[in-house]
């Protein structure tokens, strides 16, 4: 049996993490991780349909109440429903854009806390304020799969008759804030 020679190893060394790299770049442009993802790009069901039936409690250790479906079909007023969570960077740069638009625009937000600790859902609220007039806790996500959630941060913009007429993917910032106020002031316009 042939000895491998010093030049067959560092060959075989320098060529695998080449080919293994090659490999993962394939892997994250088919995955989407190729940092041209547009979360918004992928459609809601639930444009033009009415908020789905759910009924969540509130935050364990805060006394904002929890959220369901006939809080939001008898809100009677545009209302934006936030889903965000602690351990979510981008839901923190735009958690102050919401409270702008909320108290600057006189618009009802609520939210609704995925997939999150109670602990330390409160602790974010209590750093960075609480905006929210309600909030409902889906500790397990079973409510995000009802609303179509396909991660966090999402907003929803609800008519005053409980139909949801848009749906923001992805942080309300940039791009993201100028789609959800023209969906926001084309709802005011036809309600």
């Amino acid at each position: 049996m042939r000895q491998p020679r010093r030049s067959d190893l560092n060959e075989t060394i320098f060529l695998y993490p080449a080919t293994f790299c090659g490999d993962c770049d394939w892997w994250l442009c088919i995955l989407g991780a190729d940092g041209g993802r547009d979360p918004s790009s992928i459609p809601s069901v639930l444009v033009s349909q009415q908020v789905p039936d759910f009924d969540l409690g509130p935050i364990e250790g805060l006394e904002t109440p929890g959220l369901s479906q006939d809080d939001l079909i008898n809100a009677g007023e545009l209302t934006l429903v936030n889903v965000f969570a602690s351990w979510c960077g981008p839901c923190r740069a735009e958690h102050p854009i919401l409270t702008r638009m909320a108290e600057g625009q006189g618009l009802k937000l609520v939210g609704i806390n995925y997939r999150d600790k109670p602990a330390d859902a409160v602790e974010w609220l209590d750093e960075l304020g609480n905006p929210y007039n309600r909030i409902g806790s889906d500790e397990t996500g079973r409510a995000g799969i009802e609303w179509g959630v396909t991660g966090v941060p999402e907003t929803f913009v609800i008519d005053a008759n409980g139909t949801v007429v848009y749906r923001e993917a992805g942080p309300v910032v940039g791009d993201g804030l100028s789609r959800l106020q023209n969906a926001i002031d084309a709802a005011k316009a036809d309600g």
